[in-house]
């Protein structure tokens, strides 16, 4: 595909960040501009150590661009005074990425539910036989998707992160699924956080669509403060759409799950989908690995894995909408995080605390669920066995929803969820 002279081409460009997004930009990158190379971790063993610049020699160095990981903290890291000083030059693999490939894209951001709506929109255009591509903060570097053509189309996940340190990049479809306090640790604040998440809205031209989701309170006041260029679509998550009732898949039974599906209707309207193709893959779609994934299911009891749930904001949905639920929660909560369910609103539900953050799960659930603590999520699982038990419901839930940040005891929420599944077959099998 022919590339258009650009602000990277031939350009003296740092990448600060060498994990796959930094990699990834390199591998882009390597022919077109002068590239130097740097991370946090010296340590990192790879093949363009001879590409690694030396920090001394940094400062002195005057860089056209810099390319910066979403995961650093211009705050809180090893180059956080230069990068102060050069602010202007700083941009991330998404902006690379729009520079040469102005192709059609749905972007898709928010507090929950992205990976969820990414890949269903995903499936959707593939089963459409289109040619669409799955990227960003799902997992697939943005810089790495190879045999572009114009008719491919890009569906992608931003975070927030991402996006609070874009410049160029833009989207023809824009979609925020909703807002709730997250990341303030990084941001600072929560205007900061909203903020950012409108970058993908300010950017955005005349004749491109925002899909919003219409009854969300951050939303709707950031909505009020200034005009858009874009069309504004305000999503009803409420709505009940006919061709649901054609849809037996379970999945889409959780009030979150269904928000989620709104969207990726809302948008297939616009872009004129077949409907019968549109069924077909709802009918079958299986959901993520460890998002409200259902990991066992009996005529008495079920378990859900909902490692991905950092937020109390991302549990919610799926506590509303199960009873005699067996909640297991901790880990690092959320600054500013709250819990936005009255007592009546939990129908029959235990809460397993674990964690060394114990006290503030303690504090956000008191007078709304029993509760009990633990030090460890094994021993947590192994009491929620011994009440099961005892317990003359018919069926009963076991949900892992952790609410909370996993780095206490894990390297990922994918880490995470595999040692949830990991016990769960040990007490299954101890039957």
């Amino acid at each position: 595909m022919k590339k258009n002279k650009n602000i990277f081409l031939g350009k003296k460009i740092l990448i600060y960040g060498l994990g796959k997004s930094g990699i990834s930009s390199y591998k882009f990158l390597k022919n077109k501009a002068k590239i130097y190379l740097f991370d946090d971790n010296q340590k990192i063993q790879f093949k363009l150590k001879n590409k690694l610049i030396n920090f001394d020699l940094i400062t002195k160095t005057n860089f056209d661009k810099i390319i910066i990981s979403p995961g650093i903290d211009i705050l809180n890291c090893k180059l956080s005074k230069f990068l102060k000083k050069n602010l202007s030059k700083i941009y991330t693999d998404l902006d690379v990425f729009y520079s040469f490939y102005k192709n059609e894209s749905i972007t898709v951001t928010g507090t929950n539910g992205k990976s969820t709506t990414v890949k269903i929109l995903y499936d959707v255009l593939c089963d459409q036989k289109k040619d669409a591509r799955l990227i960003g903060n799902i997992g697939n570097p943005v810089l790495s998707e190879k045999k572009i053509t114009k008719k491919t189309i890009f569906v992608i996940e931003a975070s927030s992160y991402q996006l609070d340190y874009s410049k160029v990049f833009r989207s023809k479809y824009a979609v925020i699924l909703n807002i709730s306090p997250d990341h303030i640790e990084r941001h600072k604040n929560l205007k900061n956080y909203v903020n950012a998440k409108f970058k993908l809205l300010d950017s955005q031209k005349k004749k491109y669509f925002a899909y919003v989701k219409r009854d969300d309170k951050l939303i709707n006041k950031q909505l009020k403060l200034k005009r858009f260029n874009s069309k504004i679509v305000r999503v009803d998550t409420k709505k009940n759409y006919s061709f649901l009732k054609k849809i037996k898949n379970s999945y889409f039974f959780s009030d979150a799950n269904r928000e989620n599906l709104s969207f990726v209707i809302e948008i297939s309207k616009k872009l004129k989908l077949k409907y019968r193709l549109l069924v077909k893959t709802l009918q079958k779609f299986k959901g993520m690995k460890y998002r409200q994934q259902i990991i066992y299911k009996n005529n008495s009891l079920t378990i859900i894995n909902d490692s991905k749930s950092t937020s109390f904001s991302s549990s919610v949905g799926i506590l509303k909408s199960n009873s005699n639920v067996y909640w297991l929660l901790g880990g690092i909560y959320k600054k500013g995080d709250k819990l936005n369910l009255k007592k009546k609103d939990f129908k029959n539900v235990r809460a397993f605390i674990y964690g060394r953050n114990k006290q503030f799960f303690n504090k956000k659930l008191k007078n709304k669920v029993k509760f009990k603590n633990f030090d460890k999520l094994s021993d947590a699982l192994k009491d929620v066995f011994n009440f099961i038990k005892k317990d003359k419901l018919k069926k009963k839930v076991i949900l892992f929803s952790p609410c909370a940040a996993s780095f206490d005891s894990f390297k990922n929420f994918e880490d995470r969820g595999l040692y949830f599944n990991q016990l769960i077959k040990k007490h299954l099998n101890a039957k």
